[in-house]
């Protein structure tokens, strides 16, 4: 017969009671419905180590293996019609991550590289570090002392070239915040760099720490760059943070944010980026030069102009093209998914909250407690935790259970956790109380990190860490809970109600995590209201023999325009009329449209010669676009796109060079090119608030000297009849 306290734990054990303690669980659609859809294979697993890496969805990887069996995706560094294909690809999605963090390429560049860990050592390679001088200060290194190993590890480059290095606790940031040291009269301005390292997420407890330290370390506000002249330069090591988090670089620009794709989508591994803002990228300064980077070099002298372009001066050699065109389907099927990254925190989140108070709450039968949470909040604020759980067991004498044991006995009941230090070496001895004496004479013991030594001298050298991914769901929670109580509870349970009633009549935060980010989506802008720009009244027109002065005919100018076409989508066919409306940049609704792939390149006639069939015919009667085909029903879509349709997505796109910002003209008109095309297409429309950059140069889109040429025309026809 069950006692009345382990009835309690399984009246805590169910989702009724789940929601009780938070409001957000699912996307809409029934959490099981999406793994048994997308995740069969983890049917019968409790996967629980999602900071580790999560885990990739079925149709991710569909839609990648239908890409790349559609397409010929060649080396980016050739210029065939494959390479070209590449390039735009890798190009398109390097805007959508940009987007992904709401920012844009006049502001950040992305590097990409073989993972985070090498981003930060791109970083450490070619920041300007100076040595001190009896001229100037020399550089700082400083960084959290929660800091994941290879942040920690940009020292062992630091300390050859004679740079200082500060190790900074969390609670010093603010606690020995001044105002900046200003200058004195005749005194120089310093320009010593200097280095700020934190991660926007520990790895290892879950804590958020402030984005605004960015832009407080920026202007020397918080310590240690109040303490130090010169300029400062912030890296915000993302990686454990986008995972379930949205992050804004509009709001906080971090002139380094390392990331890799694998704790996102799950797929690839091995592919990471670093996000560098391009004011602070002029300072970077590389000495190897590998493939592609080169503008010229010569082999028999040391001469060498590195490419003026960002990206191309850093990534060396043939990227991993591939698996980059890849992660276009990892922001798709997250989008299809959840909606929004903001979906995403919510969701796990709360998963985490429900089971760190569980958790907390479980006593063995003498009263003891079960498990030592190892955080500094009460999982009530969205902002300042995140979905990680980090913890250690301990028995009814109050001693800790070495996590390997923990290990061992969860894979029995296959359930996937990790325990260790998580690479993060100064939160594991801040946490678990690990002197700088205990890690050398642990060491001298034979433990390494990574190994199965869980306690020496009784003492814990790790912990165990259970984290939350946006396909976890509240069976994992539940499965996760039973198995400690099961394995690691002094029988008859006991629940700590005081400890329960408070952390569940305790209001969660939840609207505090940056409210501004909730209409931001996966590389998708909010869908405000916009103002729809109104045509000029002005109209072109084919004017005939008769209505062209004698005095016209005989002032020497022979131009004629005897017939006029517009091109309302691009690479399509053409469409006459013989008077138009001018619009904000030549003729209304010319070359507004255009045809992209599933990876938003766009097509031309030379990928696509079957798009010169297809018939565009503007109706301003109806206020439609219809695209025509023979032996296809037409298709129709608004010539005015509402912002307001939330199913509609915005991107941005390259036409001739030149970055458009464009937004989706929906489902039907996508299955409609699809049909037609035999491969996956959409069609796209330039945003209305949006004038493109009207620039004349060497190389410059013939389209826009066509812009010119038409109203140049405009104004001769109009001096003709006046």
């Amino acid at each position: 017969m069950e006692t009345q306290p382990m009835q309690d734990f399984q009246d805590l054990c169910t989702f009724e009671s789940f929601k009780s303690f938070w409001h957000y669980y699912g996307y809409g659609v029934d959490q099981q419905e999406l793994l048994d859809r997308e995740f069969k294979r983890i049917k019968g697993v409790t996967y629980l180590d999602h900071a580790g890496t999560t885990l990739f969805p079925e149709s991710q990887i569909k839609e990648f293996y239908e890409d790349i069996s559609r397409n010929v995706y060649g080396n980016p560094h050739s210029h065939n019609p494959s390479s070209r294909l590449t390039h735009d690809t890798v190009e398109s999605i390097r805007y959508r991550i940009l987007e992904h963090f709401n920012t844009c390429p006049e502001e950040y560049s992305v590097i990409f590289t073989s993972g985070c860990t090498a981003a930060l050592k791109l970083v450490a390679d070619t920041f300007p570090w100076k040595a001190v001088s009896k001229e100037e200060p020399g550089s700082e290194f400083c960084f959290l002392t929660d800091n994941h190993t290879s942040v920690v590890g940009i020292r062992g480059v630091t300390a050859l070239q004679g740079v200082g290095t500060v190790p900074v606790l969390p609670h010093q940031v603010e606690a020995r915040a001044k105002k900046p040291q200003t200058q004195t009269n005749g005194e120089e301005e310093c320009s010593t760099p200097h280095l700020f390292c934190y991660p926007a997420q520990s790895n290892f407890s879950g804590r958020k720490y402030p984005l605004s330290y960015v832009k407080g370390i920026q202007s020397q506000q918080l310590y240690p760059a109040c303490e130090h002249r010169g300029r400062w330069f912030v890296l915000l090591d993302a990686a454990c943070f986008v995972g379930c988090s949205p992050l804004d670089l509009s709001q906080y620009p971090a002139d380094f944010v390392p990331i890799s794709f694998y704790k996102m989508f799950g797929f690839p591994t091995g592919l990471g980026a670093l996000l560098v803002r391009n004011e602070a990228a002029k300072v970077l300064r590389k000495s190897y030069f590998g493939g592609g980077t080169a503008a010229a070099y010569l082999v028999e002298e040391n001469y060498f102009v590195p490419k003026p372009n960002v990206v191309s001066r850093f990534e060396d050699g043939t990227i991993s093209f591939l698996d980059i065109i890849s992660l276009h389907h990892g922001f798709e099927t997250l989008r299809k998914l959840t909606g929004s990254m903001m979906n995403i925190q919510l969701h796990t989140f709360g998963l985490a909250r429900y089971t760190y108070i569980i958790l907390s709450c479980l006593c063995h039968s003498n009263g003891k407690p079960v498990a030592q949470i190892h955080c500094d909040s009460d999982f009530r604020n969205i902002a300042e935790q995140g979905a990680i759980l980090n913890f250690s067991l301990l028995d009814c004498h109050g001693q800790t259970v070495g996590y390997s044991q923990v290990d061992k006995m969860a894979s029995l009941f296959n359930i996937h956790i990790r325990t260790g230090c998580f690479c993060n070496t100064g939160a594991c001895q801040h946490y678990l109380a690990i002197s700088n004496q205990n890690v050398k004479s642990n060491l001298q013991a034979g433990h390494v990190c990574g190994d199965s030594i869980d306690l020496v001298d009784g003492r814990p050298t790790g912990s165990i860490r259970v984290s939350f991914g946006y396909m976890s769901s509240f069976e994992d929670c539940q499965n996760f809970l039973r198995f400690v109580v099961n394995c690691f509870v002094n029988k008859p349970l006991i629940l700590d109600q005081k400890r329960i009633n408070r952390l569940k009549s305790a209001t969660p935060m939840e609207s505090s995590a940056s409210d501004h980010l909730s209409s931001i989506t996966n590389g998708q802008q909010g869908h405000e209201i916009e103002q729809v720009i109104t045509p000029s009244p002005e109209r072109i027109t084919t004017p005939s023999e008769g209505t062209v002065s004698k005095e016209g005919k005989n002032n020497g100018i022979s131009h004629t325009l005897t017939n006029l076409f517009i091109y309302p989508v691009k690479s399509c066919a053409s469409f006459e009329v013989t008077e138009w409306p001018l619009g904000p940049q030549g003729l209304l609704y010319d070359r507004l449209w255009m045809v992209v792939n599933e990876n938003g390149v766009c097509l031309s006639q030379k990928r696509e010669p079957k798009l010169c069939l297809i018939r565009p015919i503007i109706c301003l009667a109806s206020n439609t676009l219809q695209l025509q085909v023979s032996g296809m029903e037409a298709v129709a879509v608004p010539l005015e796109t509402s912002l307001e349709n939330s199913e509609l997505r915005t991107s941005q796109s390259k036409v001739c060079g030149d970055r458009v910002q464009t937004v989706d003209c929906g489902e039907e008109v996508s299955a409609w090119l699809t049909e037609f095309l035999g491969k996956p297409c959409r069609l796209i429309r330039q945003r209305p608030e949006f004038l493109r950059d009207m620039k004349f140069g060497r190389g410059k889109c013939k389209i826009q000297h066509l812009h010119l040429f038409f109203l140049e025309c405009y104004k001769i026809l109009e001096s003709l009849i006046l």
